[in-house]
């Protein structure tokens, strides 16, 4: 048995737009309902949800029967915690506030082998299908997404140098830290936010390197894609849900004699 191909990784390098999902109810039901919906990709969040190994292992169950990739954001730069998520099968990894090109090497290194990195081996896991599949070892590198979250303006301004780690995939603007690092908390969509993260972005796209970022209003997610972003997340599971069961009740009291 082989490893099957990345199909995040292989629409990145087609150039294909990807649009992505935050899932952060920390539900294998909820992720039921959400997978049918055809994402490209989904956010499976370990930094700011309830989420533990048990629980993403139940929604990475779900996400393999769709057509949707499932990665998952670490809570931390930590080599143990990686080694866990992609022995669960992970097809990716999203790293949270990276702050230099040491923090990417860490990250990079943490999901390989040596003589590479620093991964632990294992043999009977999900992810080489309990010791079925004979090429993990040789191509998991190739099939496993590295990307890298820069969540300040220091961050930003390495953008590049980060980017040029042997290893990283792509690069992801968290504008909401963004905003409280320049003292425009809760102000994702300020502009000030967007004058840092834009040039930056197309900075690296110039090079070739796929960009990502979060945007909740779908016609700004819609116009980054449009201006070069590869990958970009619309929405949260959790938010979606809040969203419709407050408009719901907003309409039938709204009509209410």
């Amino acid at each position: 048995m082989k490893l099957a191909q990345n199909a995040f990784l292989q629409a990145l390098g087609r150039g294909e737009k990807q649009i992505g999902l935050w899932v952060c109810l920390c539900s294998n039901l909820a992720a039921e309902v959400t997978a049918p919906a055809g994402y490209d990709w989904a956010l499976i969040d370990m930094e700011h949800s309830p989420n533990d190994y048990s629980s993403v292992l139940s929604q990475l169950q779900v996400f393999a029967a769709s057509d949707t990739t499932a990665l998952v954001r670490v809570e931390t730069n930590d080599t143990i915690a990686v080694k866990r998520l992609l022995d669960l099968g992970a097809s990716g990894l999203l790293f949270p506030m990276i702050q230099s090109v040491e923090e990417a090497e860490k990250a990079v290194a943490a999901t390989r082998y040596p003589p590479h990195g620093v991964r632990g081996v294992a043999g009977a896991t999900r992810a080489t299908k309990f010791g079925r599949v004979s090429d993990y070892i040789d191509r998991v590198h190739e099939e496993t997404a590295v990307l890298l979250q820069l969540e300040t303006r220091a961050a930003v301004a390495q953008a590049e140098a980060i980017a040029d780690v042997d290893g990283v995939d792509g690069i992801f603007f968290g504008p909401a830290d963004i905003a409280a690092d320049i003292g425009k908390i809760g102000k994702p969509m300020d502009p000030e936010v967007w004058s840092l993260i834009k040039p930056a972005a197309q900075a690296l796209i110039a090079k070739g390197v796929p960009v990502g970022t979060f945007a909740l209003d779908p016609k700004f997610a819609t116009e980054l894609l449009n201006e070069g972003f590869s990958y970009v997340a619309c929405g949260v599971d959790a938010s979606l849900l809040a969203k419709a069961s407050d408009a719901l009740l907003a309409q039938i009291k709204g009509g209410l004699k």
